[in-house]
């Protein structure tokens, strides 16, 4: 897969092929965007940054078997002109701010428009030439919302630590929650500092003192098998 000099070199990272496949489609209808590969894991996505040098990465954030900060940090140590914009299915206001601090250039819902994606595609690259100091974000207003509910927490950090208040582990609220490990450790972190807690059950029990979730009812130890959250 080749572009032009007037093209913008694209590469694709997705675990999902029909969704990787789908997309080159549909891009290499416009004619200022180009393709250049396509990538599943972390592992093929470093190497076709370092093979195609791309100008935008469309990066699936929850890629298996590893967590977005390790993934960014590989890909931008290999190409750090490179601007990405992360994909997610997930909502979630906490996420957004972690991903715009390790430096990604945009963050998109997988249920953004076709224009919304290709604006932002182009609006990305403009940006690579000059001081990038914009970012390109596309979130719901409800999810914003949810920043100023549960006290000090999100709405997700809350359902987190509910979670844990049942004793599960983040493999476990992973699964639960439907994303990586990774991201309910950048949770578990927010959620530390916030209540100023120094373990799982630390956490839970100055959240339920301060009646950000309910009291916890004698069972399972939640902090068993872990102090930090890692």
């Amino acid at each position: 897969m080749t572009k032009s000099r007037d093209q913008i070199a694209i590469l694709i990272v997705d675990h999902q092929t029909l969704f990787r496949q789908g997309l080159q489609e549909l891009l290499q209808v416009e004619e200022d965007l180009a393709v250049v590969a396509q990538a599943g894991t972390v592992d093929e996505a470093v190497t076709s940054v370092g093979h195609t040098k791309p100008d935008v990465i469309l990066l699936d954030v929850e890629l298996p078997g590893t967590d977005s900060a390790t993934t960014l940090e590989r890909i931008q140590r290999t190409s750090p002109d490179s601007q990405i914009i992360a994909l997610s299915v997930h909502d979630d206001p906490l996420v957004v701010q972690e991903l715009l601090r390790l430096g990604v250039s945009g963050y998109l819902l997988k249920t953004v428009s076709w224009q919304e994606l290709v604006s932002a595609i182009r609006g990305v690259a403009a940006e690579s030439d000059g001081q990038a100091n914009r970012v390109i974000v596309s979130i719901s207003r409800d999810s914003l919302a949810q920043t100023g509910d549960s006290g000090p927490l999100s709405g997700r950090e809350r359902e987190i630590l509910l979670l844990v208040a049942e004793a599960l582990s983040n493999a476990q609220i992973a699964k639960r929650l439907s994303i990586t490990e990774g991201t309910v450790k950048q949770h578990l972190r927010k959620i530390f500092d916030k209540l100023d807690a120094v373990s799982r059950i630390d956490a839970v029990n100055k959240a339920a003192a301060a009646s950000i979730i309910p009291a916890r009812p004698a069972g399972p130890d939640p902090g068993a098998g872990s102090s930090t959250g890692e």
